[in-house]
């Protein structure tokens, strides 16, 4: 995903010389493209967050568009403070850009695991939240983004995700989710990277004799009401996942909407259970220590799906 984004960022800058992207002391080798056509458009605040985030602060109070763009937890949860008081308080134009959401830097152990994230930039008034599902998502929501007024937050994967869509997400507009593939029996919803996962749910489900919806929500925050509404008038059941703990989350948001609808709808929400990370690994082996690769979504399904017909 960082090099989706860094191609639409570079597009955006060639229209807009109000943008400019502070990096926190790292993804030079990414960033290059930037260096190389905007030198003077982009700077290297070294690993000091919270200095970077007011800066960021400073230079969208004089008019500029600004991405600050780290790993991990870094550009969230350590200038926190920053985001809240001089970004998202005044509505500055202010995104912040996270590379390495979920279980991304698995081998580099809970520090990096950032799981926290998504229920943090949700929880502050004023900030819209983005968590693209593959690389066309992932250019789709840097130019949502960068066009969104005031404080953002974009969650990205890191490289080489495989992608899901077949060719570029054209026509969205957020908070449009995007539906992957149809089904009738059970949906899939997802915010972020883990939608290979449920794109391959539904595969495995589909060999079980299960028709599996999947549906993407590049867009978290705001959430798209009416399109919540719509699935929970549609199944019975929906199936929530995020790679990030479950607390606060994607899969609480669709809950809280789905909870005031109060329909009969039933949601599972795949996630990490209000734990921190003990394991370290790459990101597929985490998933699978924690119930969130594809197998262990269709299995659940499944489940659900078997609880429901009993209960018929």
């Amino acid at each position: 995903m960082r090099d989706a984004f860094v191609r639409a960022l570079v597009g955006e800058m060639a229209k807009d010389e109000r943008i400019v992207l502070i990096t926190g002391d790292l993804g030079f080798g990414v960033l290059q493209p930037v260096w190389d056509r905007f030198p003077d458009r982009i700077i290297n605040a070294g690993i000091a967050e919270q200095g970077m985030v007011g800066m960021a602060a400073g230079l969208a109070a004089t008019g500029k568009i600004v991405l600050v763009y780290s790993i991990g937890n870094f550009p969230t949860l350590r200038p926190l403070e920053q985001i809240r008081n001089d970004c998202a308080y005044p509505g500055a134009n202010v995104k912040i850009v996270c590379v390495g959401g979920g279980f991304v830097y698995g081998s580099l152990g809970m520090s990096h695991h950032a799981t926290e994230d998504m229920a943090v930039m949700r929880a502050l008034p004023g900030v819209s939240c983005f968590a693209p599902g593959d690389p066309a998502e992932a250019e789709a929501a840097t130019r949502a983004v960068i066009r969104t007024e005031g404080t953002c937050y974009l969650r990205l994967g890191r490289g080489n995700e495989p992608k899901v869509h077949e060719g570029p997400v054209t026509d969205w507009y957020p908070p449009a989710p995007l539906t992957i593939r149809k089904g009738t029996d059970i949906a899939l919803l997802s915010s972020g990277g883990i939608l290979t996962q449920t794109a391959e749910a539904a595969r495995i489900l589909e060999k079980r004799g299960i028709s599996a919806e999947v549906v993407s929500f590049p867009c978290f925050k705001p959430m798209d009401k009416d399109a919540v509404r719509r699935l929970t008038e549609r199944f019975k059941i929906l199936v929530t996942a995020e790679e990030h703990n479950v607390t606060g989350g994607f899969g609480s948001a669709v809950c809280e909407i789905t909870a005031e609808l109060g329909n009969g709808c039933r949601i599972f929400r795949v996630g990490l259970k209000d734990r921190y990370t003990a394991v370290v690994g790459n990101q597929q082996y985490l998933r699978e220590v924690y119930g969130m690769d594809a197998e262990s979504i269709a299995d659940r399904a499944e489940a659900l799906i078997g609880e429901k017909r009993t209960d018929a």
